[in-house]
C-alpha cells in the first residue's frame, strides 16, 4: 500500500478490501478479482457516487465528501458506530488541515486514583493512560502480565508488552483476537487524536518491531477496549479466567481504570488471590518500590510545570 497516500484514502482501500461481494447480493461477475474486496466501481455504486468521485476520495483529490456521502460510504462499507466515527473524524480532520504539534501529557497520577487501585486487593488493577501506558498498578495488577514489572516504568505498556515481550503469545489462549483488539484500540485513539505524540511513538515503534502489529494495523479495524473476560495461562498461578471491567477517568486525559475480578470461592478467585500474594511478595523483595513510577525518572520541577496531573 502507497504511504504517501492520505489517511482517508487509506481508510476506505483498507476497508472495500475487507467486504465481501457476496455479503452484499453482488454477482461474482466474469472478470478475475485481483484483489480481495470490493472494486471501485461496486462501492461507487452502492455509496451512490460516480466512480471518478471515488477515486479521488481514495487519491486525495477530494477531501470533503458531504455527510450524506460519508454516510453513504459508511452503509456500503457495513461500517459498526465505532468504524463510522472514525470515518467522520478522518473527513473532518482532512478538511481542518495539519495542527501544530502539542507535548506529551502528564503522566503524574492523583494519590486518589492510587488509593482506588489499593483498595481492590486482590483484585488486579490498574491505570492505563490514551495509548496504554501503565501509569499505576496495584501488585497483581502489575504481575498480571509476567515480566512487566522487568521494565522500566516508563516502557510499561500494555500493548507493547502485547507485541514484543517474549512471553505475550503464551500468556493469552487466543493471542492472535488479543493482539488485534489492541490495534484497534490505538485506531480508534488515531481518529480522535492523531497528533498524540506518544501514540505516534508507540506506533512507529511496533510497526518497526512487530510484522504483526504492522499487518493488523494495515487493516484499520477499529474498537474500544471495553468490558469483558479474558483466561490467562499465567506461569505463577496457572490457568484462571477473569471478568474485567473498564471506568473512564473523569479530567484525566481519556485515562481508565481497569479491573479484573472473580467469583469468591472459584478456583479463578483462588488463583487471583495467590497472584497478589506472590506480586506483593516480590515488591518487598524489591525493596517496597513504588510499583507505578519507581523507575519514571521524573523529576520534581518537571511535575510542578505539567499542566494538568491525572
Amino acid at each position: 500500500m502507497n504511504e504517501q497516500q492520505p489517511e482517508l484514502g487509506r481508510f476506505l482501500r483498507a476497508r472495500r478490501a475487507g467486504v465481501s461481494p457476496a455479503d452484499l447480493g453482488l454477482p461474482a461477475g466474469q472478470r478475475i478479482r485481483r484483489t480481495p474486496g470490493l472494486r471501485r466501481e461496486e462501492l461507487a455504486a452502492l455509496a451512490g457516487v460516480s466512480i471518478d468521485y471515488y477515486i479521488r476520495l481514495e487519491r486525495g483529490k477530494e477531501t470533503r465528501p458531504s455527510p450524506a456521502v460519508v454516510e453513504a460510504l459508511g452503509r456500503a462499507l457495513r461500517l459498526d458506530a465505532e468504524e463510522l466515527t472514525y470515518l467522520r473524524e478522518v473527513v473532518a480532520r482532512a478538511a481542518r488541515g495539519s495542527t501544530p504539534s502539542r507535548p506529551a501529557a502528564s503522566r503524574a497520577v492523583r494519590p486518589t486514583l492510587k488509593q482506588i487501585l489499593e483498595s481492590v486487593r486482590p483484585c488486579p488493577a490498574y491505570l492505563l493512560g490514551r495509548t496504554n501506558d501503565m501509569l499505576a498498578t496495584n501488585p497483581s495488577g502489575l504481575y498480571l502480565t509476567p515480566g512487566m514489572a522487568d521494565w522500566p516504568a516508563r516502557k510499561r505498556n500494555t500493548i507493547r508488552y502485547t507485541f514484543l515481550h517474549p512471553q505475550a503469545h503464551s500468556l493469552w489462549p487466543d493471542w492472535e483476537t488479543k493482539a488485534r483488539n489492541c490495534v484497534a484500540h490505538l485506531r480508534a485513539v488515531a481518529g480522535s487524536d492523531p497528533d498524540d505524540p506518544e501514540l505516534a511513538a508507540l506506533v512507529g515503534e511496533l510497526a518497526v518491531k512487530s510484522p504483526e502489529f504492522s499487518r493488523m494495523w494495515e487493516r484499520y479495524d477499529v474498537r474500544r477496549v471495553g468490558n469483558g473476560r479474558k483466561t490467562f495461562l499465567h506461569p505463577d498461578v496457572g490457568t484462571m479466567t477473569l471478568s474485567h471491567e473498564v471506568m473512564e477517568v473523569n479530567q484525566a486525559n481519556g485515562a481508565r481504570i481497569v479491573v479484573y475480578s472473580a467469583e469468591p470461592g472459584t478456583p479463578d478467585h483462588d488463583a487471583m488471590v495467590l497472584l497478589d500474594m506472590k506480586g506483593a511478595g516480590a515488591l518487598d523483595t524489591a525493596g517496597g518500590r513504588d510499583v507505578s513510577d519507581a523507575e519514571a525518572g521524573l523529576d520534581a520541577a518537571s511535575e510542578r510545570s505539567a499542566a494538568a496531573d491525572i
